[in-house]
């Protein structure tokens, strides 16, 4: 009898979900996939009115910040070595 009740639990958890995974998950990933893709054109539209409230030119290029100034690497480091190559007589 327990053997029974076990396949028989067995055959309703998966049938389950079979119907979960065929009716009731798309539906879920559907919805997510749509809020998504409203956040990315909500993006796309917010930038293309940032775009066109430019003053600029077109093709002008602006320069927003003045890059930092390069430094240098510290001299001190080390001394340089001068190597010769041993040949190998094998």
């Amino acid at each position: 009898m327990g053997l029974l009740r076990t396949l028989a639990i067995i055959v309703i958890i998966y049938y389950a979900i079979k119907f979960i995974g065929r009716y009731i998950l798309p539906l879920f990933v559907g919805k997510i996939i749509d809020n998504v893709e409203k956040k990315m054109r909500d993006q796309q539209q917010q930038f293309n009115n940032q775009q066109q409230k430019s003053t600029g030119k077109v093709g002008e290029t602006e320069i927003a910040k003045k890059p930092s100034d390069y430094k240098e690497g510290n001299k001190d480091v080390g001394d340089y070595v001068d190597y010769e190559e041993v040949k190998d007589d094998k």
